[in-house]
C-alpha cells in the first residue's frame, strides 16, 4: 500500500443500510491494513476551521514570556501550554521540534470526573481563542463517536459499545506549532516516529508533505489529505483492546527540505481518550488459536500514566 484510503462518513450517516455497511467495511479493512484513513463528511465546517487556525496562529505568535504564563506545573502537560522541545518520543531523549497547547474535556456540572481532570486554561490576551477551541473540540469529538460506532460494528460489538467510555472521556485537542528551523537539527525532527496513546486520533492539518506513516513492509508513506479531509488513525489503546486486529501505526513528522526551513507548520490532532476506568483487556472475539492474547489486562488510566512517563511529560 502506497497511500492511505479515503472514506466518507456521510455513507455511515446516510440511513441507507448498504452505504452504512460499505463505510464499516472500508474503515475496518483500512485499520487492519495500515491503521490510517482520510475521512470526508465530518462535522467541522470551513468557517470553524479557518477561525481555529487564526486563533492558533495568534496564540503561538504571542511573546514567549506570555505563552509561558500558561504552562501549568505538575499536570503532565495535560492542559494549557507545553513549550518547545519538552516532549520526546518514547525511547528517545531528543525533544521534538514543536510547541503545543492542550484543550481538555468540557464536563457537565456535577460530573464525577471534575476532580480527576485539570481545568481548561483561559488565554486572557485572546478573547476568541478558548471559545473557538471548545467548538472545534466538540465537533471533532462528535465525529470520533461515529467512527467508533462503525468500528464497533466491524468488530462484531454493539454499535454503541464505545459511547459510554468516550462520553466525558479524557480527550485532548492539541494545536501544534512546528516553528521555522533556524539551525542544523542535532538528530531531532518535528515529531519523531511514534504511536499514539489513545483510542483514535483525528488530525487536522495534513494537507502538505511532512506526516509519514509506516506500512507493514517498513516503508514510509506520505499521508496527505485533501483540504476537506481529516486523517484518522488507530491509537495504542484501541490496538491493545482489539488484540492488534486494528493496528496502531508508527508515524512521524519529518523536517522539511532545507529551502523550506524558514516556514512554520501547524497541525491540530484530537486525541480521543476513554474514561480512565475503561478496561483495555483484549476483546474475547479478537482472540483465537491463530491470534493468541498479546497484552496483559490494564485500564486506560493506568496505560495513560505509563505513557506520559515514557514521553517525559510526567517525572517519576
Amino acid at each position: 500500500m502506497q497511500n492511505i484510503p479515503s472514506v466518507d462518513l456521510r455513507d455511515f450517516l446516510s440511513g441507507d443500510p448498504e452505504r452504512k455497511q460499505k463505510f464499516v467495511n472500508e474503515i475496518g479493512k483500512a485499520y487492519e491494513d495500515i491503521g490510517f484513513v482520510a475521512l470526508k463528511g465530518h462535522f467541522l465546517d470551513d468557517t470553524l476551521v479557518d477561525e481555529l487556525y487564526t486563533e492558533v496562529r495568534n496564540f503561538f505568535n504571542l511573546p514567549v514570556e506570555v505563552k509561558e504564563k500558561y504552562e501549568i506545573p505538575g499536570i503532565g502537560g495535560q492542559r494549557g501550554y507545553v513549550s518547545f522541545g519538552k516532549e520526546h518520543a518514547k525511547g528517545r531523549k531528543e525533544g521534538d521540534l514543536k510547541e503545543f497547547w492542550h484543550f481538555g474535556q468540557y464536563l457537565p456540572e456535577g460530573s464525577k470526573y471534575a476532580g480527576e481532570y485539570p481545568e481548561n486554561v483561559e488565554v486572557k490576551e485572546l478573547p476568541k481563542f478558548n471559545k473557538v477551541g471548545e467548538q472545534a473540540y466538540k465537533m471533532l469529538e462528535k465525529t470520533g463517536v461515529y467512527v467508533l460506532r462503525a468500528l464497533a460494528l466491524y468488530l462484531g460489538l454493539d454499535e454503541f459499545y464505545f459511547d459510554k467510555y468516550v462520553a466525558e472521556g479524557n480527550s485532548i485537542l492539541r494545536p501544534i506549532h512546528y516553528p521555522p528551523i533556524t539551525q542544523e537539527p542535532d538528530n531531532a525532527v518535528r515529531a519523531a516516529a511514534h504511536g499514539d496513546i489513545n483510542l483514535i486520533t483525528l488530525l487536522m492539518g495534513a494537507q502538505g508533505k511532512g506526516l509519514q506513516v509506516q506500512n507493514h513492509k517498513g516503508e514510509w508513506i506520505d499521508a496527505i489529505a485533501q483540504p476537506d479531509e481529516l486523517v484518522i488513525n488507530v491509537g495504542d489503546m484501541l490496538s491493545r483492546h482489539t488484540n492488534n486486529k486494528l493496528k496502531s501505526t508508527i508515524h512521524q513528522v519529518v523536517n522539511p527540505p532545507r529551502e523550506l526551513w524558514g516556514t512554520s507548520r501547524y497541525s491540530i490532532p484530537f486525541f480521543m481518550h476513554p474514561i480512565s476506568e475503561m478496561k483495555l483487556d483484549c476483546l474475547e472475539n479478537c482472540i483465537d488459536d491463530e491470534h493468541p492474547k498479546l497484552y496483559e489486562d490494564i485500564t486506560a488510566g493506568e496505560f495513560l500514566y505509563e505513557r506520559l512517563v515514557d514521553l517525559g511529560l510526567i517525572k517519576k
